[in-house]
């Protein structure tokens, strides 16, 4: 199994940086890639970036190109989430995932086989 806690959330105004970490401890897989999502009050999940572990290459979802960045720490087993310029409708609960079965990168919440709970991000106007 593996486990994926979230920190780093937390009440920032608009224009603000906040950075997520996401520990992972557990059995990991060969070739295993991880994402980060989130969903905001009365909205559906959203995808907001994902990196392959290995060689760490990365994609991301339109509305966060340019203020976002996806990264991974070999050494720590630890993803990040670099929020930079963020804006109000970042208002959300972040989560990481994590899986293992497909290849390429992978935007569709199903084809994640772990989860953390989740940290909230909240920002001012």
């Amino acid at each position: 199994q593996v486990q994926l806690v979230e920190s780093g959330g937390g009440l920032v105004q608009a224009g603000g940086s906040l950075k997520l970490s996401c520990a992972v401890s557990g059995r990991t897989f060969g070739n295993y890639y991880m994402g980060w999502f989130r969903r905001a009050p009365g909205k559906e999940r959203e995808f907001v970036a994902t990196i392959r572990w290995s060689p760490g290459s990365t994609y991301y979802a339109d509305s966060v190109k340019g203020r976002f960045t996806i990264s991974r720490d070999n050494a720590k087993n630890t993803l990040y989430l670099q929020m930079n310029n963020l804006k109000p409708e970042d208002t959300a609960v972040y989560s990481c995932a994590a899986g293992y079965a497909r290849s390429g990168f992978i935007t569709n919440a199903n084809d994640y086989n772990y989860w953390g709970r989740g940290t909230q991000v909240t920002v001012s106007s």
